[in-house]
């Protein structure tokens, strides 16, 4: 950047990143000294028009900016195209279930972005194969209890994944003794109670014998150039580890397991797109400033706090606006009891008890001094 453009761009006090974008499209459209200063000017009442004035209340205004196109959203979900009878949440329940930050998605789901060297057709349902957990009863072909031997003997579809299925019930069955016998695998119970033998049972049939924990289901589709897989369930720990997985693209909506694998940055980066992503599959458009700014409050301590009353809004340390919020007599109680003292420094206080709110002119006090006569 030329030292002129610098001292032409400070007058109009944008940032540099904007400093940097007008240079380059300018260059690249070709742009007049006049146009590109028009162009600057332009930029400079827009970029005034977004800014706010000190002493804004920019907590009430995110707040009404979500909260009222939230009242036109929809109560319902809807089934995951390809995947028949999984219904995926979205509208109001999704936006509830982010600003509550819930710790069990009622939908949770990732999507898989593959490195360049797997992004095929192919490579992506070879993996969504592999992916789907899969348990003993869905490779079983017959399962049945020998009451002579007290046994319990599998015979599986796929022949090839029988070692799989001995392995699995060798490593989660220690206190039962595991053999082969031809083509079947053999579990024998050390009791003669037939009850005992169908639990041992139903306990079989539930073990994990091949995908990644978790995943449930899963759909391969097309992005642009990118092959992208679907799940239903979420495991981003596990995933981030298989080969054929571009762990910078891939992730989850699930804001716990997120943080859990790539910290607290990153679960709130999944805050801010999961709460545009839901407000804008309703076609509601907002700034995507106030979403980040709830973002920032709910991890702001160092861990995810829900907005609500065993949150950010419960821990505000005036005791009026705790009262105000939710469970009025509970707060007002235990402020009693534990004599505290409220400081009236927020909006909600002062207006609670008719006073000028310490924000926009009610920031400061104006003394005017008289002309001695």
């Amino acid at each position: 950047m030329s030292e002129k453009s610098q001292t032409d761009y400070s007058k109009a006090e944008l940032p540099v990143r904007l400093i940097e974008e007008v240079d380059e499209v300018s260059r690249k459209m070709g742009l007049s000294k006049e146009k590109k200063d028009k162009l600057i000017e332009q930029i400079k009442k827009e970029y005034e028009k977004e800014s706010f004035e000190p002493g804004e209340s920019i907590g009430i205004i995110a707040a009404q900016s979500i909260s009222e196109p939230a009242t036109q959203m929809t109560m319902r979900t809807y089934h995951f195209a390809g995947i028949a009878g999984i219904r995926v949440t979205y509208g109001l329940p999704r936006l509830i279930e982010i600003f509550d930050a819930k710790k069990e998605p009622e939908t949770p789901m990732m999507t898989i972005y593959l490195k360049s060297e797997y992004n095929n057709a192919a490579e992506a349902a070879k993996l969504a194969e592999a992916l789907v957990e899969k348990d003993i009863m869905n490779i079983v072909k017959r399962i049945s209890l020998n009451l002579n031997e007290n046994s319990i003997e599998i015979e599986v579809v796929d022949k090839r994944r029988t070692d799989s299925v001995f392995k699995s019930l060798m490593d989660n069955l220690k206190n039962q003794t595991v053999k082969m016998k031809g083509e079947k695998v053999v579990v024998t119970v050390k009791t003669e109670d037939v009850k005992e033998l169908q639990k041992v049972k139903e306990k079989i049939l539930v073990l994990r014998v091949g995908g990644v924990e978790e995943i449930r289901n899963a759909l391969v589709r097309k992005e642009g150039d990118d092959w992208i897989i679907n799940t239903i369930g979420t495991n981003l720990s596990t995933v981030l580890k298989i080969k054929e997985v571009d762990e910078k693209k891939t992730y989850t909506n699930d804001i716990y397991e997120t943080a859990s694998a790539l910290g607290l940055e990153a679960a709130r980066s999944v805050i801010v797109r999961e709460a545009l992503k839901t407000m804008q599959e309703q076609a509601l458009d907002i700034d995507a400033r106030y979403v980040m700014l709830v973002a920032d409050i709910m991890t702001f301590d160092g861990e995810i706090s829900s907005i609500g009353r065993y949150g950010v809004a419960g821990a505000k340390t005036s005791v009026l606006a705790r009262a105000a919020f939710e469970e009025t007599i509970k707060h007002l109680v235990k402020a009693s009891i534990r004599n505290e003292v409220d400081k009236l420094q927020g909006v909600f206080e002062n207006v609670m008890v008719g006073q000028v709110v310490p924000a926009g002119t009610g920031m400061f006090d104006l003394i005017v001094r008289s002309e001695e006569e």
